[in-house]
């Protein structure tokens, strides 16, 4: 059943490049432009916000008590990273990742996916600080429009339900399971409807699931500047990736200004983040170009930044999380 897993998942892989092959083409064509020593400084960031990113997911197991070392948490990352852009479910896929791994490392399941989803709404909330600092750039410039002011809200929308449902089930295990089993009721009819299926979602499931929440939040302190650390992490892993972009600014030596970055790397991450495709595929490349030429840079110039940034960003880890996942599912393989 595992191989099967992995066969599917490293085929859905292959599709995701096979589909995007003609943006290879176009990303080798505008690397070949791009001054080498910059590029291969983007990507030794790169590598370093794996792991900074490793960092921040042990920070918040520190909180739950579960204690694991910050490279084998990078892998995980990494490979939880790959699987939810070829299986994308709202980030869920990863943390059934570690929910896995942790049962292979002797770690307590329901607290790595308490830690893991935990590391989700803190990860959205360190960028939220960043995108703030970013629409006040945009506001001064007067570049702000409807559809950044909307994706924002989405994505506070989205920021804000993750964690009202995590506090709930931190503080009442009885009213999580009730509010999750009322969500279940709700699809269960709406996919009757659509589909004549007679359960899409398992009711009792979600009063399970409430009660693994619950027993994962046990240990979690609850001072005040206990989740500071990692959103400051997590605000780290954001400034990697605007170094990234400073230095795809300056593979082709285009001036650039702080606002700049700031507000190009804020437009390009929240579409990543509320795109409908998997990590934005498509999509950012079609609109940080825009952004980008509204924020005064040329439009030939903002286009090989932004398929220079997204080479970095997205398909080095793509490569990289394919990897480490095929690394661990090998690792699981062999005998304890």
């Amino acid at each position: 059943m595992k191989k099967l897993i992995v066969i599917v998942v490293l085929f859905s892989a292959i599709v995701v490049v096979a589909l995007s092959f003609g943006e290879l083409e176009t990303i080798a064509a505008t690397l070949r432009k791009a001054h080498p020593t910059f590029f291969l400084l983007a990507i030794l960031v790169q590598m370093i916000w794996f792991i900074t990113s490793g960092r921040m997911y042990q920070s918040v197991f520190h909180l739950l008590g579960v204690h694991e070392a910050v490279l084998a948490l990078s892998r995980i990352a990494a490979a939880a990273n790959f699987i939810n852009v070829v299986a994308p479910t709202g980030g869920m896929g990863g943390v059934a990742l570690f929910a896995a791994e942790a049962h292979r490392r002797g770690h307590p399941t329901g607290k790595v996916t308490v830690a893991a989803a935990l590391f989700l709404v803190l990860d959205q909330a360190s960028f939220l600080v960043v995108l703030s600092l970013g629409l006040i750039v945009l506001v001064r410039r007067n570049d702000l429009d409807a559809s950044e002011l909307t994706a924002s809200l989405i994505l506070l929308g989205i920021a804000v339900s993750s964690a009202f449902v995590l506090y709930l089930g931190y503080r009442s295990e009885e009213k999580l399971g009730s509010l999750l089993a009322k969500a279940a009721h709700i699809l269960n009819r709406i996919a009757k409807f659509l589909r004549r299926k007679t359960q899409f979602l398992s009711e009792p499931r979600a009063h399970e699931f409430a009660h693994e929440v619950a027993e994962g939040f046990t240990g979690l302190t609850e001072r005040k500047s206990s989740l500071v650390r990692p959103v400051m992490w997590g605000i780290l892993d954001k400034a990697l990736l605007m170094a990234v972009l400073t230095l795809s600014f300056l593979s082709f030596e285009v001036p650039f200004s702080m606002g700049t970055i700031i507000a190009g790397f804020s437009l390009a991450y929240l579409f990543v983040i509320v795109s409908p495709t998997p990590s934005g595929i498509g999509i950012v490349e079609g609109i940080m170009p825009i952004a980008l030429s509204s924020l005064n840079v040329d439009w030939s110039h903002a286009v090989l930044i932004t398929l220079t940034y997204r080479t970095v960003t997205f398909w080095v880890p793509f490569g990289v999380g394919a990897w480490a996942f095929r690394s661990l599912h090998t690792a699981g393989e062999q005998p304890a």
